[in-house]
């Protein structure tokens, strides 16, 4: 129980620097940018997907929750969220690296989660360019629910309101979630991947999407264990990301959007995990 304790405060202390760069960079854009360079900043939003599929990519597992304030402020778009999410290798690298994996391995795998990660939110924004581009960016409401007195000048201080609020929420989110997952068991999420039958890429993508280290390690594990396919282990590896959808559900009120994110990574988790497999 206290490890469990202890791995929420941990994974909440390495996201820390993250959100308060998040935070301060929001800050800016409402209080010292002008309206007009605030306009341009927010116009050219179209590259997002591709940077944040490569961003992704990188061996941090705060990228997550960074783009879920992003998203919330609408300083990126959907199908940046969305790239970033599925490109997120969470814990698969240094697990990855510990067991001594062959790096043409590693590096293709995370090559292929950044390349459906941007292929995937080019499309989404796609679809959803339009509708975005009539939107403004919601940063003033962000300080509106966290009551931070963001009219004061003061931008560190409203960026260490935000991210103290912030921290806290996810270091009680992470704390219970570990808690859950203690009594269920890791063994008991591994076999539920050993099925053999087509619902496990619809298992595998469920159990990615668990707001935790632990969904990552489970599948990494089962997987260098040769106890399930490359196609069943990308199902859950793309819908890992870590906190980041959980911190999606509290920063963003709109609920129907949070929903059509999250379907839209658990189906591409699915789809793409059953062709992999299907092709190879």
């Amino acid at each position: 129980m206290w490890d469990c304790i202890l791995d929420g405060v941990i994974d909440t202390i390495k996201l820390l620097p993250f959100l308060f760069i998040v935070f301060l960079l929001l800050e800016f854009i409402e209080h010292k940018l002008s309206k007009k360079s605030q306009k341009v900043l927010l116009k050219h939003k179209s590259k997002g997907p591709i940077i944040g599929g490569l961003l992704g990519g990188l061996p941090q597992c705060g990228f997550g929750a960074m783009a879920s304030s992003l998203y919330s402020t609408r300083v990126i778009t959907m199908g940046t969220i969305i790239a970033i999410f599925l490109s997120t290798s969470d814990e698969m690298l240094p697990i990855m690296i510990s067991e001594k994996v062959d790096i043409i391995i590693i590096l293709s795998i995370i090559l292929f989660k950044v390349v459906v990660g941007i292929i995937v939110g080019l499309l989404v924004d796609l679809i959803y360019r339009q509708k975005e581009d009539k939107e403004h960016s919601h940063i003033h409401d962000l300080c509106d629910d966290e009551h931070c007195h963001c009219d004061d000048d003061n931008i560190f201080k409203s960026s260490i309101i935000h991210t103290l609020k912030t921290v806290l929420f996810i270091l009680i989110a992470s704390i219970l979630i570990n808690i859950i997952i203690y009594f269920v068991g890791e063994e008991v999420l591994s076999n539920l991947l050993q099925s053999n039958n087509i619902l496990v890429y619809f298992i595998s993508s469920l159990i990615g999407l668990i707001p935790n280290c632990a969904s990552s390690v489970v599948i990494t594990e089962v997987f260098l264990s040769n106890l399930i396919t490359i196609g069943v282990a990308l199902s859950g590896l793309l819908t890992g990301s870590g906190i980041g959808i959980l911190l999606l559900f509290k920063s963003n009120k709109n609920i129907k959007e949070n929903l059509t994110i999250l379907g839209i990574i658990y189906f591409v988790g699915v789809f793409v995990g059953f062709i992999v497999d299907l092709i190879i």
